[in-house]
């Protein structure tokens, strides 16, 4: 909960040291739901935050489309807020966590990608594997156990690596590659049936 001194330094005009109740009632109203009281947030703190995102990737296009998916996730997460922090910084650490989710994102999909000259050597037959097998295959991860599918496709799929899901599921790295074991054994049984 926000305590008084808080809010008293979340609202105090720093000039004048006299305290705008009215920044805190927008943040509430917004934490209750008020729509157009989050839209006047937006408006206040858009520009520094498409600013952050631009310097981050240096890519226009990019920077609008990651400063709407902040203010988004800003809205998903406002209840969240506990005001031990300015709304600007919190803003901001969303607006910078979206920025290096992408920039990991995009890494990982750099990794996977091979550049050639030689497409032939990679143009496949549309008949060589049939729909069925495709379905199959979806269908034995599908019944994976939770724990060993989640390790399965961010790891095998994905492209994690075992220190990154361990931390991203809350478990030991161990525990990771004992799931991806489990999760392969169990794929290749179910397929083999």
């Amino acid at each position: 909960m926000i305590t008084q001194h808080l809010i008293t330094e979340l609202t105090m005009d720093k000039e004048t040291n006299v305290v705008d109740v009215s920044d805190f009632d927008v943040i509430q109203r917004a934490r209750s739901g008020d729509t157009s009281a989050f839209v006047r947030l937006y408006r206040e703190h858009a520009g520094h935050l498409y600013a952050t995102c631009l310097r981050m990737l240096a890519n226009a296009v990019q920077a609008q489309e990651l400063a709407q998916m902040s203010i988004v996730k800003a809205w998903q997460m406002l209840a969240s807020f506990r005001g031990e922090s300015p709304f600007s910084a919190w803003l901001h650490r969303i607006a910078v966590n979206t920025v290096l989710d992408h920039l990991r994102a995009e890494k990982r999909l750099v990794e996977r990608v091979e550049f050639t000259d030689a497409m032939e050597d990679y143009d496949v037959d549309e008949g060589s594997v049939p729909i069925e097998e495709m379905l199959d295959l979806e269908a034995a991860i599908a019944s994976l156990p939770v724990r060993a599918r989640t390790v399965l496709v961010l790891h095998d799929i994905e492209g994690y690596r075992h220190e990154e899901i361990a931390a991203m599921a809350g478990i030991a790295v161990g525990t990771s590659k004992a799931q991806l074991h489990r999760a392969r054994t169990l794929l290749k049984e179910r397929l083999e049936r």
